[in-house]
C-alpha cells in the first residue's frame, strides 16, 4: 500500500512538472509572437521586465534577453513565497520562471498577425491559460502572482483584480515613455488574461451550499471527506407537506463544488441543493496548503 501511494505521489509530481513545462512553452510563445513587436505589455513582473527591456534598447542601445531581467527580478518574491507559501510551490514556480523566460528568448516569432487588437486578445487568452495551468499545477508564473497568492492565502480573497490595478500603473509608465496606443491595447490583453484566470482557477472563490436532505449525516460526511469543511444543521418544516426537513449549510471552495455535488447525489439522490456565490467569508475557513 505504501509503495502504491509513493508511486501515485510520484506520478502526480511528474504530471505537475509536465504541465508546468507546457505552460512555460505557451507563455514564452505568447510573449514572442503577440507581445514583442506589437508594443504590448503583459501583467506583473513579466510586464515590468518587458518595459525594462524596451527602455534599455531605446535609451541605452543595450539588447538584453528577457531572462536576464525577469529571473533576478523574481528573486525576492521567490524568497518570500518559500517562507510563507510553501517549498514545493516555490520550486515549481522557479521552474516556470526560468523556463518561460528562456522560451521567450529562444522561440521564434512566426509573424502570425500584425493586427494589434488580435495580438492583445489572443495574447491575453494564451497568457491567462498558461498562468491558470501553472496555478492548477501548484505553481505560479512569477513575482506578481507570488504576491497575489500571498494575499489570497492570508486574507482569503481573490486578489487578481488588485494585481490588475497594479498592472495599470505599469502601463501608464509605458504610455508616457513609448506612446499610449500600445499601453491602451495592453489593458485589453491584461483584462482578457485576468478573466481567463478567474474562469479556470477558482481556489480562492467560495460558494455557499444549502442542502435539504433526509440523510443529513451521510451528506455531512461527504462534505467533510471531500473538502475538510464543516457544516451546520438546521431543522425546519416543509410547508407543502408539513413534514420536518433538515438543511445543511456549508461553505466550500468553488473548485470543489462539482465533486461535492456529485458525491452528495450518490449519498442522497433526493437531496435538494442550492448553491450561492459567496463574496467574502469571515472566520475560520480551511484552505488546502500550498506545500
Amino acid at each position: 500500500m505504501k509503495k502504491r501511494n509513493n508511486l501515485r505521489l510520484l506520478g502526480r509530481e511528474a504530471w505537475h512538472i509536465v504541465c508546468i513545462i507546457f505552460a512555460a512553452a505557451i507563455y514564452g510563445f505568447s510573449i514572442n509572437n503577440f507581445l514583442h513587436g506589437s508594443g504590448l505589455l503583459s501583467g506583473g513582473f513579466t510586464g515590468i521586465s518587458l518595459l525594462g527591456q524596451h527602455m534599455l534598447q531605446q535609451f541605452a542601445g543595450i539588447n538584453l534577453p528577457l531572462s536576464a531581467i525577469y529571473i533576478p527580478l523574481n528573486a525576492v518574491p521567490a524568497l518570500l513565497a518559500f517562507k510563507f507559501i510553501g517549498k514545493r510551490f516555490t520550486i515549481y514556480s522557479l521552474i516556470m520562471i526560468v523556463l518561460s523566460s528562456t522560451f521567450a528568448d529562444i522561440i521564434p516569432n512566426f509573424h502570425l498577425t500584425n493586427d494589434i487588437l488580435l495580438c492583445s486578445v489572443f495574447g491575453g487568452i494564451i497568457n491567462g491559460t498558461a498562468i491558470a495551468i501553472c496555478l492548477l499545477s501548484n505553481a505560479t508564473s512569477g513575482g506578481a502572482d507570488f504576491i497575489s497568492i500571498f494575499i489570497s492565502e492570508k486574507y482569503g480573497k481573490d486578489a487578481w483584480n488588485y494585481i490588475f490595478a497594479g498592472n495599470v500603473v505599469v502601463l501608464v509608465c509605458s504610455g508616457i515613455l513609448f506612446g499610449w496606443r500600445g499601453a491602451m491595447y495592453s489593458i485589453i490583453l491584461q483584462y482578457c488574461s485576468t478573466m481567463i484566470i478567474q474562469m479556470l482557477y477558482k481556489r480562492y472563490q467560495k460558494q455557499t451550499m444549502m442542502i435539504i436532505t433526509e440523510k443529513p449525516q451521510k451528506v455531512y460526511e461527504v462534505i467533510k471527506e471531500c473538502t475538510n469543511h464543516d457544516g451546520t444543521l438546521f431543522k425546519g418544516v416543509g410547508l407543502y407537506k408539513g413534514k420536518e426537513r433538515n438543511m445543511i449549510y456549508s461553505v466550500v471552495s468553488s473548485d470543489e463544488i462539482r465533486m461535492v455535488v456529485a458525491k452528495i447525489k450518490l449519498a442522497d439522490p433526493g437531496a435538494f441543493i442550492n448553491i450561492v456565490k459567496s463574496e467574502e467569508v469571515m472566520g475560520n475557513f480551511y484552505r488546502r496548503p500550498n506545500n
